[in-house]
């Protein structure tokens, strides 16, 4: 087990090197916490050296009691340290002058998971640029990229396909901490806000997080483990159909399927395209929310064998495929609208471009598929090096 002293524990040993007396917003969840699981915004309420104003939640609320993709949190109080709580996934999605009002520098302390449709990358972009816009101080409490910082998959998002699940031209799984996405977005992009990293200390690049002393608490409802974050980034493309991802069990993301699946045949289909580092196991499982709710659906449970080896964007892919070709005439992409993109198929908008749902229904082989991102793979080597902190 390897020691990681996250970015909190390095502010709060001496924040006046970093904020000196200005005051101070937070952005967090349930996740932030220190190395000793104490809430970050109750470490920084009760520190001397810390002039806490104000509190910002992400999705899922400030306390991650929020369960639904696209239910809004409200604004309110916070009941232990009284102060104003402003959601960012709400009316709006970016901290208004008002919210700011009594905010010097705007801290960012949320645990991310390595995938590019994972909301809270874009909260701190969308945070950056209201600091750049009204000269405010922006700083990172790095935290480590729970499934390592080596492996990139996936295609790029396209230009024209931005969204809140994806606002910049990064693979599915970029690599990255949320301390390096942010001096990429920053320079990169040129948002050009006053940004600061408060890097880790221990971290290195290999490392998933239960392979570390890093704190791990839930960062959403539906990412329980870090199991949960390697298998994400491929296995959130099924939000984008009518197929249930284990939404309303105990393992969202890991169980996959349907009530009209044959579980059986699904697993020896997959099982037979002999996927690096995964078992697709046979399964039935009966969601108790969202998805086929009550009712029993057959599917496959996702089973990483070997997490170095291990290639979720694909074997993603390879679930839909599999289920798309011997299912036609009960798979339905999403009927409902994602992340409010009302005009837009939900699949493309998680994928970031048509292209990926147009091989897929034209039957494309998913080697040919993984074959077609690859010098999106290799070119986003050379965009994020730069960036690298680590």
């Amino acid at each position: 087990m390897k020691s990681v002293i996250v970015g909190i524990d390095r502010f709060a040993a001496n924040p006046s090197q970093f904020t000196g007396d200005l005051r101070v917003g937070l952005i967090c969840n349930q996740a932030s916490v220190n190395s000793s699981f104490h809430y970050t915004a109750d470490v920084l309420a009760e520190h001397p050296s810390v002039n806490l104003t104000t509190l910002f939640g992400p999705q899922h609320g400030i306390r991650g009691d929020v369960q639904d993709n696209m239910i809004e949190s409200g604004h309110s109080v916070d009941g232990k340290t009284g102060l104003p709580v402003y959601s960012l996934y709400s009316e709006v999605r970016e901290p208004t002058v008002k919210m700011l009002e009594n905010v010097d520098a705007l801290l960012f302390d949320l645990q991310d998971i390595g995938g590019r449709v994972y909301t809270f990358i874009y909260t701190m972009a969308n945070s950056m640029r209201a600091c750049a816009s009204l000269g405010k101080k922006f700083l990172v409490l790095d935290r480590p990229n729970p499934i390592n910082g080596i492996d990139i998959e996936g295609s790029k998002l396209l230009p024209g396909h931005e969204s809140f699940v994806g606002q910049y031209p990064i693979p599915m799984r970029h690599g990255m901490t949320a301390g390096e996405l942010a001096m990429m977005f920053n320079s990169a992009f040129e948002i050009n806000c006053d940004l600061e990293v408060v890097r880790m200390e221990g971290w290195e690049r290999s490392l998933y997080q239960d392979e570390t002393t890093a704190p791990w608490v839930m960062p959403s409802p539906n990412m329980p483990t870090v199991d949960s974050a390697v298998v994400f980034p491929g296995t959130v493309f099924v939000e984008g159909t009518e197929v249930s991802e284990g939404r309303g069990t105990t393992r969202p993301f890991e169980l996959i399927g349907a009530p009209y699946v044959d579980g059986d045949r699904l697993a020896d289909d997959l099982n037979g395209l002999e996927l690096p580092g995964v078992y697709f196991r046979p399964v039935v499982f009966i969601p108790t929310f969202q998805k086929f709710a009550g009712k029993n659906c057959g599917g496959v449970f996702v089973h990483v064998t070997d997490r170095n080896r291990f290639k979720p964007v694909i074997s993603g892919l390879a679930i839909i495929k599999r289920i798309l070709n011997d299912y036609s005439s009960e798979f339905l992409w999403k009927q409902e609208p994602y992340e409010y993109e009302f005009d837009r198929n939900p699949f493309d908008v998680i994928a970031g471009n048509t292209v990926l749902r147009e091989q897929l229904e034209s039957d494309a082989p998913v080697k040919a598929i993984a074959e077609d991102w690859k010098p999106d793979e290799e070119s986003f080597v050379e965009d994020r090096r730069e960036f690298l902190l680590y």
